[in-house]
């Protein structure tokens, strides 16, 4: 690998390891070490092919390239200059370490051959900040990965927050939970209480393990079947909307006092550590569940296809190995691979005692939760079909003083707290005669739910949809055009199918079809028609009431390799939107079209 591969170079060994950096540009910084740095362990042989301490040629070096995660890289680097202050050596060349900071995403990529997102030049030794990231790479045929890895430091995930609100929490009786990374909505209330945490951040689990890690957590804690991925679909929905890309911003948040009160963050201990080597009046606290937690590993691993570079990256592999790499990692904030012996000058914010484990949270779950993430995650393209007709205005069970129309506009309204910025999303009513007769008309054209639509009054799509929740009417007079709408509708999502989105038609109806337009078997046999596997657009329905038609709405849905959901109460209206968005961790396998 070329020694000199594109970063930033550490020119002062006092700077901000963790400087925000161009956005134009993933941060890296690189550092080459020279003979100022201390000269140790002389002459022990650490691998077949190589050795530390004695002559070697420098004219031909072995230049082995290391990228390293956010957190660790400033003491791999610091090995980095140690080893090659002892002139390592392989097949009598001289070994030279250069170590690149880089998240692990980028990292990924380009291991697997991505173009796109992925770094200037493969590494040949990868330090990731857990060994999920290594086994996805594995999974996904990332050529010349080495066999072992070798485990630098260890650092827990911790909730993090300010020492006033730990006391608080405290004196209220309130744990740490990682119940708590769910929203209030999702654990039967509608929100916090007082002495509990209004908001509990997780890092974004796309690009640090500490988020593939939280996942894995809400997996555990919310357990399998559809209530497990109801429970898991509002982790991911509220995680999406708080989710930040490191931990230091993340921690930097818990100070800002301008939105949340009583804010928390899940984040490695060792970036609290970190965080409060600048002294505050009110500093940030670690924190463990009372479940148990994960143990962030740091492993390296060999990704060289050169044998020569593959034999000095396995040399600095031992290295990492050595117990004075390990109080390197302990004296910048971790702990030593087995989690045990706690980082240096720790002081009281953070406990020395390595919390408890959650041996249920294996290899496999995280495995399943980051996969389980990839299929939630991504944004939603998605137009909704309101009904407006007269069955909508006829009471529901369990409400006096509402109608299926008025349940559905709650429903409507809580849901559009659920999409993320980056939904692109639309509203169409429908009922006989709208439209100059087609039974239906635009309220907010198809597009993105941050940006105003077309012509309006100057609120975004979210914000006149939200308006729209608390407007919109049912005509008593009006039969409903159920079917009409809801080809147009799938067309109008095929026609603007984005194959980076989820594409979804949401119908939020009685249930029933008054006639006078298309037919139940007309419009099964255009579903068919128009149905294509390779631009995929799912028909999700949220029926309102227990007379709803089951048979030909479930009809309808199967086609499309959609769903059917039906709410007969209004206390369901949260897992029946939950449920529909859960759909997605079986889609496009949950049964084929029919």
């Amino acid at each position: 690998m070329a020694l000199g591969r594109p970063g930033r170079h550490r020119a002062d060994p006092n700077a901000d390891p963790y400087a925000t950096p161009p956005r134009r540009r993933p941060r890296r910084r690189v550092w080459v070490a020279g003979a100022a740095a201390m000269v140790v362990l002389a002459g022990i042989t650490v691998a077949i092919g190589g050795r530390l301490g004695g002559p070697c040629s420098s004219r031909n070096p072995v230049l082995v390239g290391v990228d390293a995660a956010v957190d660790i890289a400033p003491v791999a680097m610091e090995a980095a200059g140690r080893f090659n202050a002892t002139r390592p050596a392989v097949d009598g060349r001289c070994v030279l370490v250069q170590v690149t900071e880089q998240p692990p995403a980028p990292v990924l990529r380009t291991l697997i051959g991505d173009r796109a997102g992925a770094v200037a030049g493969r590494p040949d030794a990868w330090i990731a900040d857990s060994s999920a990231w290594i086994r996805l790479a594995r999974k996904q045929g990332a050529p010349d990965i080495a066999a072992g890895e070798t485990v630098v430091a260890a650092s827990p995930l911790v909730f993090a927050t300010r020492r006033s609100l730990a006391r608080r929490f405290a004196a209220g009786g309130t744990e740490m939970s990682w119940e708590m990374i769910f929203p209030a909505t999702a654990r039967g209330r509608l929100e916090p209480g007082a002495d509990e945490p209004d908001v509990v951040r997780v890092p974004d689990p796309s690009v640090t393990g500490a988020g593939i890690a939280a996942v894995a957590a809400a997996r555990d804690i919310a357990g399998g079947g559809e209530k497990g991925d109801r429970a898991l679909t509002a982790f991911v929905r509220m995680a999406q909307a708080g989710s930040a890309p490191d931990h230091r911003s993340m921690l930097a948040a818990v100070d800002d006092r301008s939105f949340w009160q009583r804010p928390v963050v899940v984040v490695p201990e060792q970036s609290v550590w970190l965080h409060d080597r600048t002294p505050a009046a009110d500093p940030v606290v670690a924190l463990h569940p009372k479940e148990g937690t994960i143990l962030l590993d740091y492993p390296y691993v060999v990704t060289a296809a050169d044998p020569a570079d593959a034999a000095g990256a396995r040399l600095f592999g031992g290295w990492l190995a050595s117990a004075q790499v390990g109080e390197l990692a302990r004296g910048a904030g971790f702990r030593s691979p087995d989690g045990r012996a706690p980082p240096a000058s720790a002081g009281p914010r953070i406990p020395a005692a390595l919390p408890r484990p959650r041996p249920s949270i294996t290899p496999a779950v995280i495995d399943e939760a980051l996969e389980a993430w990839s299929r939630l995650a991504p944004p939603s393209n998605i137009l909704v079909l309101a009904d407006a007709g007269r069955h909508m205005a006829e009471p529901i069970a369990g409400r006096k003083d509402a109608t299926r129309h008025t349940v559905a506009l709650e429903a409507a309204h809580l849901g559009l707290q659920l999409f993320p910025a980056s939904t692109r999303m639309g509203l169409w009513e429908f009922a006989a005669g709208y439209g100059g007769g087609r039974g239906y008309r635009t309220l907010v054209g198809l597009g993105p739910i941050t940006q105003p639509p077309a012509a309006g009054d100057g609120l975004t799509r979210r914000g006149r949809l939200d308006a729209l929740t608390r407007t919109l009417r049912p005509d008593p007079k009006r039969k409903s055009s159920l079917y009409d709408a809801i080809l147009a509708g799938f067309r109008e999502v095929t026609k603007d199918y984005d194959p980076a989105m989820n594409n979804s038609l949401l119908v939020i109806t009685a249930g029933k079809d008054d006639g006078g337009g298309l037919s139940r078997a007309e419009l099964a046999d255009r579903l068919r028609e128009d149905w294509d596997p390779d631009h995929p657009v799912q028909v999700i329905v949220l029926a309102f009431g227990a007379d709803a038609d089951r048979a030909a709405l479930g009809e309808i849905t199967a086609i499309t390799n959609g769903s059917l959901h039906v709410a007969t109460a209004p206390g369901e209206i949260i897992d029946v939107f939950l449920s529909a968005l859960a759909r997605r961790l079986c889609h496009p396998t949950c049964g084929g079209p029919r």
